[in-house]
């Protein structure tokens, strides 16, 4: 029934359980910071999963059939440590001794890529819960292309565990309710239910019978009335993995500081640390023999050593299976490398076909659909959706099918109105490996999607966000649907490409960039209504700037810098500067961030110190632009928020005309010269 590999000792599992406890109240003792409470009351659920149900090898943490574990609750990362360290996994006691401090490998939320074993970034709460929806929904695509009768190569399960927060967010809502319609039955939640937050008692603000929700969304409920009775727990997982048409929750009903007789069951043995008196006490009440801190006697170590060879044996058994399958199916076997590998960029770069336009104006989200049905046919791993958008957004693959459970293999995700759980979820399918992901609504949306597109930035995940109704041209939906800010907000972050294309071939671009890239999230910003075709655009737009029209003197009288849709415009001003005799530069910037990763050498060329007469045109905030045209210059920007009126009344009403870009760029460029 179990899925033990090992005798069962409870007098030894007892004594594995605790030194997680030990090993926690210590490290956040040292630390004079961190979330011990928790730890101490989710201790027995987490050893018995990763000791006897969970299938991992800490020898590979990377073995693509590994189950996935996820801390939602990532304060608690302690718990996490604990057990990479017991495992095997690589951390050292010198690594938990460092916990919370600079450059240590024991950062206080789990960090992905950082810390080896660690599955996802998991800081705000909820997170982990719409990541792990995305892993699961991973394994079933790929366990749908892959498995041969007899030959079960895709076959793991995603467990997340979490507590009264996480399911106080929303985006747990959200995501489950997806993943109940979607009958995600390799998914199984961990809910730790000590009904204790910071500020007390869960039931001041929250009194819902959660297992009933759960319920709801079509998940299959278990309750664990003692977080600490072992035998129940595994129980509650093997009926768990039983269930093959339904996502699983476990309700394991815990004590928040189990085992510190000052601190069990209240609130501040949540974010602090025990204190050294209460530390005595829990061992004594644990009954554990040593009083020196992080000492930890070899029979547990051995314990956890002789777990931990479980998966090694798991991973050598799947080792044999994958390698009957090769030989039977080569084409497969070649085919999962290639899922498994980068990108051909140099072959993509060199596509005639995938690079090809028509001379016609269309709206950048259009030209983005051509571009998805291409990549479609080059990128077989490639999967996603739109949080019911996609006939506006164009985000749909044309015979892809739809991913949905009597259909698995289908490539089309369907997310609902749920741009917060679609974006966690996108992050968790990049998180599975595999598979590359994008997922698309409306731009002004991404203020719904933006923590979670903060979180891939931060774990380098490239996932794509489609985002589309770019402006103002959205028109009659009126300023509620008119990105204004949202420009600037995603340009803010660290470690993220925004892309506003300007026409098919700028479009195309992005869309390489995007794909190409490994650990970069992109935006794809792009428009509703129509574009021209721009003859001058090129792939120098792969430098995130460059020079679309130049002047024809040796020393332009001025620049002008535009991205997306206003591109055109400066280049219809530009004509009309001409007539006066003042010969600007037209230089299109569909991209800041790329342009700042260029050398000196090419920035000057494009934007030379020399030419302080610069005006930017873009249909959002100023806010960012001044790096470009300095005090001399000036943005013809938008001031406020937008109008509910057609999309030409209101380019004319923020002054997105040629007559008014040619007013402010002479007025710039007289102001300069005098100064001269």
């Amino acid at each position: 029934m179990f899925d033990y590999q090992i005798e069962r000792n409870k007098e030894q599992d007892i004594k594995a359980v605790n030194a997680i406890r030990i090993l926690a109240a210590d490290s956040v003792q040292k630390a004079k910071s961190g979330h011990p409470g928790m730890v101490l009351g989710s201790a027995s659920m987490a050893y018995e999963l990763w000791g006897y149900h969970m299938k991992h090898n800490p020898k590979n943490p990377k073995w693509e059939n590994r189950d996935r574990f996820v801390l939602s609750a990532g304060h608690g990362s302690m718990l996490l440590y604990s057990l990479l360290h017991l495992f095997g996994y690589g951390l050292q006691i010198e690594d938990l001794k460092k916990f919370r401090q600079d450059g240590s490998l024991t950062p206080g939320h789990p960090e992905y890529g950082h810390t080896v074993g660690v599955e996802a970034t998991t800081g705000p709460l909820g997170a982990g819960m719409g990541m792990a929806v995305g892993m699961a929904i991973a394994e079933a695509h790929l366990a749908a292309t892959f498995n041969k009768a007899d030959f079960p190569i895709v076959d793991h399960y995603t467990f997340v565990l979490g507590g009264d927060g996480c399911m106080m967010e929303g985006i747990s809502s959200e995501a489950f309710s997806l993943a109940g319609t979607l009958g995600l039955h390799k998914l199984i939640v961990f809910y730790d239910s000590n009904r204790i937050s910071i500020e007390g008692s869960t039931d001041i603000a929250f009194t819902e019978n959660v297992q009933k929700r759960m319920e709801a969304f079509g998940f299959q409920t278990i309750t664990v009335e003692d977080g600490n009775d072992l035998e129940a727990i595994g129980a509650a997982i093997e009926a768990a993995k039983a269930d093959t048409k339904h996502p699983s929750f476990i309700t394991v009903k815990t004590q928040i500081g189990y085992g510190c007789p000052a601190k069990q069951g209240k609130s501040s043995a949540h974010g602090e640390p025990l204190g050294e008196e209460n530390i005595k006490a829990l061992r004594e009440k644990l009954g554990w023999k040593s009083q020196e801190a992080f000492s930890i006697p070899e029979e547990i170590y051995a314990r956890y050593h002789c777990l931990a060879q479980s998966g090694e044996r798991k991973e050598a058994a799947w080792n044999e299976l994958f390698a009957a399958y090769s030989e039977q199916y080569p084409a497969e076997q070649a085919r999962w490398k290639k899922y498994h590998g980068d990108v051909d960029a140099k072959a993509l770069l060199e596509d005639k076909e995938f690079w090809a336009y028509e001379e016609k104006e269309q709206a950048t989200r259009n030209l983005s659909s051509i571009m998805i049905n291409r990549l479609k046919e080059r990128l077989e791993n490639l999967i996603g959706g739109s949080a019911d958008l996609a006939p506006s957004n164009k985000s749909y693959m044309k015979d892809g099918g739809d991913f949905g459970k009597e259909n698995y293999r289908g490539r089309n995700l369907h997310f609902g109105v749920r741009e917060l759980a679609m974006a966690a979820i996108g992050n968790g399918i990049a998180l599975h490996g595999g598979l590359k992901t994008y997922i698309a609504t409306f731009f002004v949306f991404s203020d719904y999607m933006k923590p979670m597109a903060r979180l891939a930035a931060l774990m380098e995940l490239p996932v794509v966000y489609v985002l589309t109704h770019d402006s103002i041209g959205v028109g009659e939906d009126g300023a509620t649907h008119e990105p204004i800010e949202q420009l600037a907000m995603l340009r803010a972050m660290p470690n993220f490409q925004v892309f506003r294309p300007a026409d098919a071939t700028e479009t195309a671009v992005g869309w390489y960039l995007a794909v190409t890239s490994k650990k970069t999230p992109t935006a794809l910003v792009l428009t509703r209504q129509n574009l021209p075709q721009l003859a001058d655009s090129s792939q120098e737009a792969l430098k995130g700037a460059y020079i679309i029209a130049d002047a024809k003197k040796e020393q332009a009288d001025g620049i002008l810098i535009a991205s997306g849709s206003e591109v055109s415009l400066a280049m219809a001003a530009k004509a009309e500067l001409e007539k006066e005799n003042i010969d600007v530069r037209v230089v299109s910037m569909p991209c800041m961030e790329l342009f700042e990763q260029q050398d000196e050498v090419y920035k000057e060329k494009i934007l030379p110190r020399g030419i302080r007469s610069r005006v930017a045109i873009e249909t959002g905030t100023d806010f960012g632009w001044g790096k470009y045209t300095g005090i001399d210059g000036a943005n013809v920007t938008m001031q406020g928020f937008g109008a509910s009126a057609p999309p030409e009344i209101l380019f004319k009403k923020y002054g997105f005309t040629i007559e008014n870009v040619v007013k402010i760029m002479k007025k710039v460029h007289d102001k300069n010269r005098k100064q001269i």
